[in-house]
């Protein structure tokens, strides 16, 4: 794989915090942080992504069982843990992994009296931030990927108070649309509280198959109701996908030149030219 030759950190880009967030679940907002970050990393990037999900199958699908997880995202929102203490490097160069598990699950609790609970994540991205200078061999990280629960959780909330804009994976199919408003609420209200800054930066559709034209037509009102929001590049149904997580490896190291892989080499161009259309602005 070739990689883009890198400027100076000092001359880099500040990390862009991207949430990868759906209320809906099964619509692959996991598949998509794993496969998105690894084609970042394999086009030059240097990406981190935090597991935010108590079931924790971003670290599991990018090979790092419950023995390999240390620290969790879990001591990082407790601020017990920093981001850096706390990632993984995974078998994908450039790609790290702050991985979680189940202890997430009592964190609604464990913050239950604490006024700042929904900016944790949000003040250790800073601290990140101001630590990236440190980091022994001068990388710094220019993407962090929140891999975020299918509900809007404490998690979720903490996810898109931290971020710069959500990225959004909405499945061909019928019952997609009925979340796509709910959605846009949500990111409206979090922009009205919580972190006015917040857009959405783009709809990944996700497990489409072009041979029916109901998945066509869903796709349709999609970029219908999100206009240019919507990617052009279309994640298919595909059978590789699906079987990669098992074996602890993204799709483009399990299966490089199947479908699913091409189409995640495809959209990570195509947010890297997005992002720099956004900078120039």
């Amino acid at each position: 794989m070739t990689t883009v030759p890198h400027s100076h950190p000092m001359s880099a880009p500040p990390v862009r915090v991207l949430a990868i967030s759906n209320q809906k679940g099964g619509v692959g907002k996991t598949t998509t942080a794993i496969n998105l970050g690894t084609a970042l990393a394999a086009a030059g990037e240097r990406v981190m992504i935090l597991d935010l999900d108590p079931q924790g199958n971003a670290s599991t699908g990018l090979g790092v069982g419950p023995e390999a997880r240390p620290l969790t995202m879990f001591d990082v929102l407790m601020r017990q843990s920093s981001v850096l203490q706390a990632a993984v490097q995974t078998n994908v160069p450039n790609l790290s992994i702050v991985p979680a598990n189940s202890d997430l699950v009592s964190l609604e609790s464990d913050l239950m009296g604490d006024a700042g609970r929904p900016y944790k994540l949000r003040d250790a991205l800073a601290e990140m931030a101001a630590d990236q200078s440190r980091l022994l061999d001068g990388r710094p990280f220019n993407y962090v990927l929140i891999d975020c629960p299918p509900s809007l959780s404490l998690l979720t909330l903490n996810a898109m108070t931290a971020a710069h804009a959500v990225l959004v994976p909405i499945q061909c199919e019928f019952f997609a649309l009925e979340g796509m408003s709910q959605l846009k609420e949500t990111v409206d209200q979090i922009k009205a509280t919580l972190n006015p800054k917040l857009e959405i930066q783009g709809v990944v559709l996700t497990m489409h198959d072009q041979r029916t034209a109901f998945s066509r037509e869903i796709a349709d009102s999609v970029r219908a109701y999100f206009g240019s929001k919507v990617y052009e590049t279309v994640i298919p149904r595909n059978i590789r996908v699906a079987e990669a997580p098992s074996h602890g490896q993204p799709i483009l190291i399990y299966d490089h030149a199947c479908i699913g892989s091409k189409a995640y080499i495809q959209l990570a161009s195509e947010l890297i030219a997005r992002e720099k259309q956004l900078r120039a602005a």
